[in-house]
């Protein structure tokens, strides 16, 4: 169990570190979503679900969402939901 908490623990702060880094912003969304997951896990494994479940929903689902709608209102992503950055560097 104790092995477990270490690896959310890291998992984590490789994430929070990742979103802060990338450059590509699909990727920093999907990365912050990732880290919204594991967090609701740990609120489980803290017993706390009513934690949980809030966390899974507006951490992952409702914030993510509204940054997916914001990527595509400032073109970040395209029409099938790929980066534009990767089309640019390619030509």
């Amino acid at each position: 169990m104790e092995a477990l908490n270490v690896i959310l623990l890291l998992f984590m702060i490789v994430c929070a570190i990742a979103v802060a880094a990338t450059k590509n912003l699909l990727a920093a969304v999907i990365t912050f979503m990732a880290q919204g997951l594991a967090m609701s896990v740990v609120w489980m494994l803290l017993q706390s679900p009513d934690l949980a479940i809030t966390e899974a929903a507006v951490g992952a689902g409702v914030s993510s969402i509204l940054m997916f709608a914001a990527l595509k209102k400032i073109h970040a992503i395209g029409e099938k939901g790929e980066a534009e950055d990767a089309e640019e560097t390619e030509e």
